[in-house]
């Protein structure tokens, strides 16, 4: 094993009718004046937003609200909550969505904390000193946004989707109620599974070595997020099964499940955020997407840890060549997938890349790494470019 930090300060309020103490949450916080962001109308016709902003009048708590965000969260949209805040003397946002709502949240928080451009941030230029402090009322489970301290932001001129991770970023709290996830669409649902699946797949296949304790416990997450992403394709309504998907969200992207393993991976989040970036894909489309060909591409690097997921995971019997039982498992994921029905190649995703498109994908990927990434396999541009292209041809 290595040695880790874990930081996980976010406090968590789990279950039914949780999203009525918000204004409590956020008086306690020592807000000011709340800015309320959100994506759609689903907010508003469910009622939801209603409700949150009678808990903050109930503790009179002053707010203003900006709605609008969309997947893979626009930069034109920080902007504009920026410049909303610092006029309106915001001192706290809330964030009522997903992962793109809190996302974009905690980018105006960085924009009204600091002086420039806070793009800076995500295209590598600087680190952010401040941030606005972040509340979270939960709405979808996957992009686990709400304890981690990732956001993830496009800047629509020239497509360039970019994250950028700080610990001050990280939500002082999480209301986290699953019945808010019951009306979810069912390829919504499936994305979301498939990104909380990935968040520990990105921390699992590593060669820097591994704890025996993190191990059970990211085994053990995947193995609850799949059994109970079948029920949710069988039966959306099973309120159990969103508390379980909701609950692995957090766990498997605030750390947890990489105590001590050296350094994560987090390849296929790269290649997707290009892939995102250029075609404006669902987020856990894109990954699974994209994950069997880099599967591939690399498991004989890292053939121990895709043994081992083959046989903990996806319960592939230990017989045979390691080699010949890495490959079952990463079949048997991919049909996981379609089961749920997600894409496991472009084709299937709806996107047909040219090979300039390719090139130009695995050139800002590149970019993006800083010239080289991951740890099952170290890959360069020129490894980018072959996952684009095993995608682009299955």
């Amino acid at each position: 094993m290595n040695n880790f930090n874990y930081y996980a300060p976010t406090k968590v309020i789990f279950g039914k009718g949780t999203e009525e103490e918000v204004g409590k949450l956020v008086k306690a916080q020592g807000a000011r004046k709340v800015l309320i962001h959100y994506g759609s109308g689903s907010v508003v016709r469910s009622g939801l937003l209603g409700r949150v902003e009678r808990a903050l009048e109930e503790e009179g708590l002053p707010y203003v609200a900006l709605g609008g965000v969309v997947p893979n969260p626009r930069l034109s949209l920080v902007y504009e909550g920026i410049a909303l805040a610092k006029r309106e003397g915001v001192d706290f946002i809330l964030a009522v969505g997903g992962g793109s709502v809190i996302d974009s949240s905690k980018a105006i928080g960085y924009g009204v904390a600091n002086e420039g451009d806070v793009w800076d941030y995500y295209d590598r230029k600087r680190q952010a000193e401040d941030c606005l402090p972040v509340g979270v009322v939960l709405t979808i489970a996957a992009a686990g946004s709400e304890m981690s301290n990732s956001s993830v932001i496009t800047k629509e001129e020239g497509g360039v989707k970019r994250g950028y991770k700080n610990d001050i970023c990280r939500p002082k709290f999480a209301i986290m109620d699953p019945q808010l996830t019951l009306t979810l669409p069912d390829y919504q649902t499936a994305c979301g599974c498939t990104d909380i699946l990935m968040h520990t797949m990105e921390r699992y296949f590593t060669n820097g070595g591994n704890m025996e304790l993190t191990d059970r416990i990211a085994e053990g997450l995947m193995r609850t997020v799949i059994r109970n992403a079948g029920i949710l394709r069988d039966d959306p309504q099973d309120y159990e099964a969103r508390a379980e998907v909701m609950w692995a969200g957090s766990l498997s992207h605030n750390g947890l499940t990489g105590c001590g393993n050296g350094g994560d991976d987090f390849m296929t989040h790269g290649l997707e955020h290009e892939v995102g970036g250029m075609y404006d894909v669902a987020h856990g489309a894109g990954l699974a997407a994209i994950w069997g060909s880099w599967a591939r591409y690399v498991y004989q690097e890292c053939l121990q840890r895709f043994y081992q997921f083959a046989v903990q995971v996806m319960g592939v019997a230990p017989e045979g060549e390691p080699e010949a039982v890495a490959l079952k498992g990463i079949e048997a994921m991919e049909d996981f997938y379609r089961s749920i029905h997600m894409p496991t190649s472009f084709a299937e995703l709806g996107i047909a890349p040219s090979e300039a498109e390719l090139k130009e994908l695995a050139h800002k990927c590149s970019i993006a790494a800083g010239g080289k990434k991951g740890s099952a396999k170290v890959m360069r541009e020129e490894d980018m470019l072959a996952v684009f292209r095993l995608a682009a041809q299955r």
